[in-house]
């Protein structure tokens, strides 16, 4: 009889046990989840008028701020840990170019064939109006995320890493946090596009 009560306390506790688990794996583990996300992902803003930079900085990446001269880093201390950090450095730009030249570009885009850099990955795009380049790779066991901007006035460089915390999370930090960049000085105005020319044909004169 003793025996038959133990297998019953052990079959009932077991399936306890097994509906707690399951509710954490199905229920609460996916929204606890979520819920971290949005608490790292939530934009939080952030301004500096002697780097000529606006912007918008994950919460998950906005801890402590500390300057150097020409730039400020960012970043959430981890402890026993590399947390995520974004540094910020900003250049006068002496050409007062709009875009990037060909010269960069094409040094940017094949750095990770010549160097073989893992994970490596190049876009040109535009952020708030300026041209930009992103570039991501891997690093010393982490990714780095680096943002190129540019505007007549100067040059912006974000280098974002997720540290050793959740490389996807982090990595879609840092992607929100600069896309969100402004960058200071006067707008930038595309090239001129040639204009087509009508040519005529020549009509030769009749006896």
């Amino acid at each position: 009889m003793r025996t038959q009560l133990w297998l019953l306390l052990v079959i009932v506790l077991g399936g306890a046990g097994a509906l707690g688990a399951e509710y954490l794996l199905v229920k609460w583990y996916p929204r606890h989840q979520q819920k971290v996300a949005d608490e790292v992902l939530t934009l939080l803003p952030y301004r500096n008028d002697n780097l000529g930079v606006e912007m918008q900085v994950a919460a998950g990446i906005y801890g402590r701020v500390e300057g150097f001269p020409g730039g400020v880093k960012i970043y959430r201390s981890k402890f026993w840990s590399v947390g995520p950090s974004l540094t910020i450095t900003s250049q006068p730009n002496p050409d007062n170019a709009a875009e990037f030249s060909p010269q960069i570009l094409a040094k940017w885009e094949s750095q990770g064939a010549i160097d073989e850099i893992p994970r490596y990955h190049f876009e040109r795009t535009k952020i708030n109006n300026r041209d930009a380049v992103l570039v991501s790779r891997l690093g010393n066991r982490t990714m780095l995320l680096t943002a190129h901007v540019i505007s007549p006035e100067r040059v912006v460089e974000a280098d974002c890493s997720p540290g050793l915390a959740d490389e996807d999370l982090y990595m879609r930090a840092c992607q929100r946090s600069v896309q969100t960049m402004t960058v200071a000085g006067p707008e930038s105005t595309p090239p001129a596009q040639p204009q087509p020319i009508d040519i005529k044909p020549l009509h030769r004169a009749t006896r």
